[in-house]
């Protein structure tokens, strides 16, 4: 098993696509826009998810069972759009004014159970301006974290069940950032507020079903395997790969995270216009067909751990040899003709 990330001395690939990309295509500018759409698809997302909550708890905790399959078949996927809806709302990609797409963020925060919309806004513009660099993405597993899991596939289960406690450990090394500001504190007091109007008017069970439907959208499902798709990989020669599959419509094109990291001023609805308008740049790199599949190589296949990343190298840092870490050198790069990921 390798101790270390896969280390590369180059800047990320995306920047410089997305120039060639403008260059070739300039017409990709009327693709960015913002979509007040989006907001109405919250809150329809907020009911629907509030509507299921309710009928659960009349339904009461005989029902568990239930819950549970209404969860993992309809609930994950709601949750899994709330979490798209707060990644384009980090990206003011909704309304023009920051405060309304923070306020969109909080609002399809609410069937999570837990105030993540505004640390993930924190983070994520982050994590887009210093991919793979340890000190500054959070999308980078901790190193005992990753460590710790190994790559024995019960752990690794046991990890993408547990996703969100994990993340909530990478902040904290994590260098200029500022969590505790007060759209944080107004995010925390408007879940808890609806937690507990949740527990009032649906009960305990009906509170039950959300926070099946949470573990779900970040685990154990095939939406769960996203967090797998974007970064994850073992073959070192491509460090973001997108997923072209079904679930892509009721995911709101999540899958479309090469298109998203190299045009991320264009919102969800627009990822698939991007990809058909410049072929050439994407037809040729390595992507998924079936998150399901990718959920169980992950989990079973032990040549994916969580040190399965590119880090990126700081400037005067001195690069190894090649070995278990294994390096992305100056001369090899990161290619961008790849071809179809097969199992």
């Amino acid at each position: 098993m390798h101790d270390s990330f896969y280390q590369s001395v180059l800047d990320q690939p995306h920047p410089s696509r997305a120039r060639a990309i403008i260059k070739a295509h300039p017409g990709v500018r009327q693709l960015m826009v913002r979509n007040p759409y989006t907001a109405l698809l919250a809150l329809s997302t907020v009911v629907l998810q509030t509507s299921i909550a309710f009928l659960m708890g009349k339904l009461g905790f005989d029902y568990w069972w239930l819950s549970l399959l209404v969860a993992y078949g309809v609930g994950a996927f709601v949750n899994h759009a709330n979490y798209v809806i707060i990644h384009d709302a980090t990206h003011n990609l909704i309304l023009r004014s920051k405060s309304w797409n923070k306020m969109i963020g909080i609002l399809a925060d609410f069937p999570n159970l837990t105030p993540g919309a505004m640390a993930f806004r924190v983070f994520h513009l982050k994590h887009h301006s210093h991919q793979g660099d340890y000190e500054y993405d959070a999308d980078l597993a901790n190193h005992w974290e990753a460590q710790l899991v190994g790559n024995k596939w019960y752990r690794k289960a046991l990890w993408l069940m547990l996703f969100p406690f994990f993340q909530l450990t990478r902040p904290p090394r994590l260098k200029a950032i500022t969590m505790w500001d007060r759209w944080f504190f107004v995010n925390f007091a408007c879940v808890a507020v609806y937690d507990a109007a949740i527990v009032y008017f649906c009960g305990w069970a009906g509170l039950l079903y959300l926070a099946f439907s949470f573990f779900f959208s970040i685990g154990l499902h095939p939406v769960g395997a996203r967090w797998i798709q974007e970064h994850y990989t073992y073959e070192f020669d491509q460090e973001t790969t997108s997923y072209y599959g079904p679930i892509n419509r009721v995911a709101l094109n999540m899958g479309y995270h090469n298109e998203h990291h190299d045009l991320p001023s264009i919102p969800w609805n627009n990822l698939p216009k991007l990809r058909a308008m410049a072929p050439e740049f994407y037809d040729t790199l390595k992507y998924h067909s079936s998150w399901s599949r990718l959920l169980f190589q992950f989990i079973f296949d032990k040549r994916y751990t969580l040190f399965s990343r590119i880090e990126r190298m700081k400037q005067g840092e001195e690069i190894g040899s090649p070995g278990p870490g294994g390096i992305v050198d100056s001369i090899s790069g990161v290619d961008l003709s790849a071809r179809p990921i097969n199992f």
